[in-house]
Formats: C-alpha cells, structure tokens, sequence
C-alpha cells in the first residue's frame, strides 16, 4: 500500500529545491532591474524549464508511465470481471486487491508522477488489453478462472521485468522512487497469483 506521506516527500523535494535557488537569486541583487544570464549552476541545477527540448530518457520516462497507467487499467477492470465471473473464493479475493492495489497506485502514484514529468494520461486500454478483456468476457467459471490466473501470471512477471528495466535506466530520482514503490507492490501481486496458480493446479505461460 502507498501511503499519502511517503508520496509527499517524492515531489516535496523539487519544490524546496526552487525555493532555494529563488532565494538565492534575490540575496544576489538586492536591487532588482534586469535579470543576467543564468549561470552555469543553474543551467546543471535540477529543474528545468518547461521550454528545455526533453531528452531521450525524459521521453522514455514519460512513455513508461504512460504504459504503467494504461496496465494499472486493464488489471483494475480484469479484476471487476472476476468479481462477477469467478466461482473461487481465492480468486475473487486477489481480484478484489487488484482493484484496490491498483486504483490506488495510479491515483496516488502514477497519475501525479505523469503530471510533474508531463506524461500523457491514457485514454483507454491498448488494443491487445481489450483483446484479453474480451476473451476473458466469454468465460465462466473453473474455465474463467484457468484463464485470469494464466493472465495475471504472465502479466505481472512481464510489469516486474519493465519496472526493473526503468528503474536502472531512468536518471530522474522522483520516477526512481516511484518506480521502486510500484515495483513492490506488483512483485507481492505475483507472489499471490503464483499461490493462487499453485493451489488451482495451473501451469502459467510466462512467454
């Protein structure tokens, strides 16, 4: 679970750094008029102006958030499906997390990260997301079950892999600790759907 504070902190730190800097800039002239050129500190200092050309790790960034969002999606309205369409006590109980665990990321963690790094929010599900979720429709029970489990599997080995990924990529600290917190909370979801795999006598594909 995410809490509130710890997301504070993650974008407190920019905040205070600006303040800083601005404060720095009035006790060096006192008197106003005309502002010179920045200087060499400033232009290497953490924040950037929203007119500076992104680099190719910011569009990166923002691409693995925008796809971090949209997966957080798909695994909230797969797990309202399973609420309906699943006939194990099990299985609906990770369903109903997904839900919650994910809601709750994307709302508290995501959505925030996307806005500071200007990351676009996703409008909808990826075509192969609405594929699964529409496959996944026309199932019901044990045969419903076999296949959510199968999906969650496979699609949460496939989330710890990128998380990881932009975790040793990414140079931009916020995106960093996000990415960590995120990756907590999914590595604990595949610990349960493997439990739950286990338990049902399923063999996921992890391809």
């Amino acid at each position: 679970m995410i809490s509130k504070p710890t997301l504070s902190r993650i974008f407190l730190y920019p905040a205070i750094a600006l303040l800083s800097a601005t404060a720095a800039v009035a006790q060096a002239h006192p008197g106003g008029g005309a502002s010179p050129a920045p200087s060499q500190q400033q232009q290497n200092g953490v924040q950037r102006s929203d007119d500076a050309a992104p680099s190719q790790q910011d569009l990166a960034d923002r691409d693995f958030v925008k796809k971090a969002l949209q997966g957080g999606d798909v695994e909230v309205q797969l797990g309202q499906l399973a609420q309906q369409k699943s006939q194990s006590d099990d299985v609906k109980e990770f369903a109903q997390k997904m839900v919650s665990d994910h809601t709750q990321m994307g709302d508290q963690l995501m959505k925030p990260l996307a806005k500071q790094i200007h990351a676009d929010i996703p409008k909808g599900l990826s075509k192969k997301d609405k594929q699964l979720v529409a496959k996944l429709e026309t199932l019901s029970g044990p045969q419903f079950d076999e296949e959510y489990i199968k999906a969650m599997v496979k699609d949460h080995k496939d989330d710890l892999k990128e998380f990881k990924s932009e975790e040793e990529s990414t140079q931009n600290p916020n995106v960093k600790q996000a990415v960590q917190q995120g990756e907590a909370v999914i590595s604990k979801h595949l610990q349960l759907i493997e439990q739950i795999a286990q338990t049902h006598n399923i063999t996921a594909d992890a391809k």
